[in-house]
């Protein structure tokens, strides 16, 4: 098994003759938490849409788990464990937290939704789904609407679906966008703890978040991948600290 689990080469996205995405090499290393980082319109979500097949590449190939997946769709990637989540929370708010997590699993399993059984195939999935509520700290809310859940813990609850996937991959878009000091504590945690065993790429806005958990970070700029390294060696590139971290906006928001 190879120690890169996520290549691109030359991989590149352009919109009516500008160019969101320019030839990027990017290796994600097996078992690490990969953050991407960049100033407002580096490119950051776009490459995060191109390697998750919601859009097509312009020119450039994306290969995951060494095996081509450049040309297949959204839904061929996440069953192969390329798994995201995304900048706005996106659960089932009529549901409770527990059904959010059996539906996750139901779609792991290949098991048909069928209205007429679907609560009993549902309910063999009870004990899987409360081990990954666990995880995340919301076992004890199970029952609870999901709607109800204040925000951070419903980026926890997002957290839990993606788990219940079973990722190879884990591709969270800023998974602390909107939270106050205690909940980015708090979603920090979880996804040092939940990567134990998997990989994450993640977009990430917040400098600490990143210091505090990223083995590896790479830096977009204007579609370009200008530098990758470890926090300590990125903070101290002089065309990074131009680029990104010197400019006073130690926040930039996913583009």
């Amino acid at each position: 098994m190879s120690d890169v689990v996520l290549e691109t080469r030359g991989l590149s996205k352009g919109f009516r003759g500008f160019t969101a995405v320019d030839k990027v090499d990017l290796s994600v290393q097996r078992g690490h938490i990969h953050a991407l980082i960049g100033p407002n319109g580096a490119g950051k979500t776009t490459l995060f849409n191109l390697l998750t097949r919601f859009l097509e590449p312009s020119a450039g190939e994306i290969r995951f788990d060494g095996v081509p997946v450049t040309r297949l769709t959204p839904r061929e990637v996440a069953r192969r464990g390329m798994v995201r989540s995304f900048q706005i929370s996106a659960i089932f708010s009529g549901l409770s937290v527990l059904d959010n997590v059996r539906l996750a699993l139901q779609r792991r399993l290949g098991v048909s939704l069928q209205f007429w059984k679907s609560i009993r195939v549902l309910d063999r999935l009870n004990d899987q789904a409360l081990q990954v509520l666990d995880q995340v700290g919301l076992a004890e809310l199970a029952a609870e609407p999901a709607g109800a859940l204040p925000y951070g813990r419903k980026r926890a609850l997002e957290l839990a679906t993606t788990l219940a996937m079973d990722p190879v991959l884990m591709l969270l878009d800023e998974p602390t966008q909107g939270m106050g000091y205690e909940d980015v504590e708090r979603v920090t945690a979880l996804i040092k703890k939940v990567s134990a065993g998997r990989t994450v790429l993640m977009v990430e806005h917040n400098m600490k978040v990143v210091a505090t958990i990223a083995d590896t970070l790479s830096v977009l700029q204007r579609g370009r991948l200008l530098a990758t390294g470890n926090y300590q060696e990125v903070s101290h590139n002089k065309e990074v600290t131009r680029a990104y971290l010197g400019g006073g906006r130690h926040g930039g928001a996913a583009a």
